[in-house]
């Protein structure tokens, strides 16, 4: 069965600015991982990693001993990742709502989310433009606050790698920021 993903090669500058902020010793959840870029990235920093998705066969292929590949549908009327906490959440380019509220109730004391997708007014410059699947104006803000999480970072913004698109990205905390916030990804 041919992998459904795209393969976009490296990870988003956004996760990579942020990941310095999770803690080391944690397991880190790649929440609807696609080929594994981010699960890949975060494994070479030294991180445990899980990483679901509906399709994990490209993760599969990685062989890392640090990524746990799961198969999982998210979109099920039930949440299926009950019980773990994490150090750290990854979401990028995924979005579906009904959930949502679930994934800081999934984070350790202190842990980080980084999330970033796409934002309305991306239909402009093509696919995702269903509104189901695009942030509306300031909405991961709206979230962070409605969940307790401290923002450490956020835009909302038009950008033109890997192509144009509009998106918001968070970088948040469920507790108290430890360490200074780092410019750029030094590595």
């Amino acid at each position: 069965m041919p992998n459904a993903h795209d393969v976009i090669p490296n990870a988003s500058p956004w996760v990579r600015r942020f990941a310095p902020l999770i803690a080391k010793g944690g397991v880190v959840l790649d929440l609807a991982c696609g080929s594994g870029r981010h699960s890949e990235f975060i494994a070479g920093l030294g991180y445990e990693v899980l990483a679901v998705d509906q399709d994990v066969t490209t993760v599969e292929s990685l062989g890392n001993p640090l990524i746990t590949p799961k198969h999982l549908n998210l979109e099920e009327a039930d949440w299926p990742l009950t019980g773990p906490e994490f150090s750290a959440i990854v979401v990028t380019n995924y979005l579906y709502r009904p959930h949502w509220d679930e994934l800081p109730k999934m984070l350790q004391k202190d842990g980080v989310l980084i999330y970033e997708t796409f934002a309305l007014g991306n239909g402009d410059f093509g696919k995702p433009s269903n509104p189901n699947f695009l942030l509306n104006p300031g909405e991961l803000l709206t979230f962070a606050s409605r969940n307790g999480l401290k923002v450490v970072a956020y835009e909302d913004i038009y950008v033109d790698q890997p192509k144009p698109a509009m998106v918001q990205r968070l970088c948040a905390v469920k507790g108290e920021l430890k360490q200074r916030i780092p410019l750029q990804f030094q590595g």
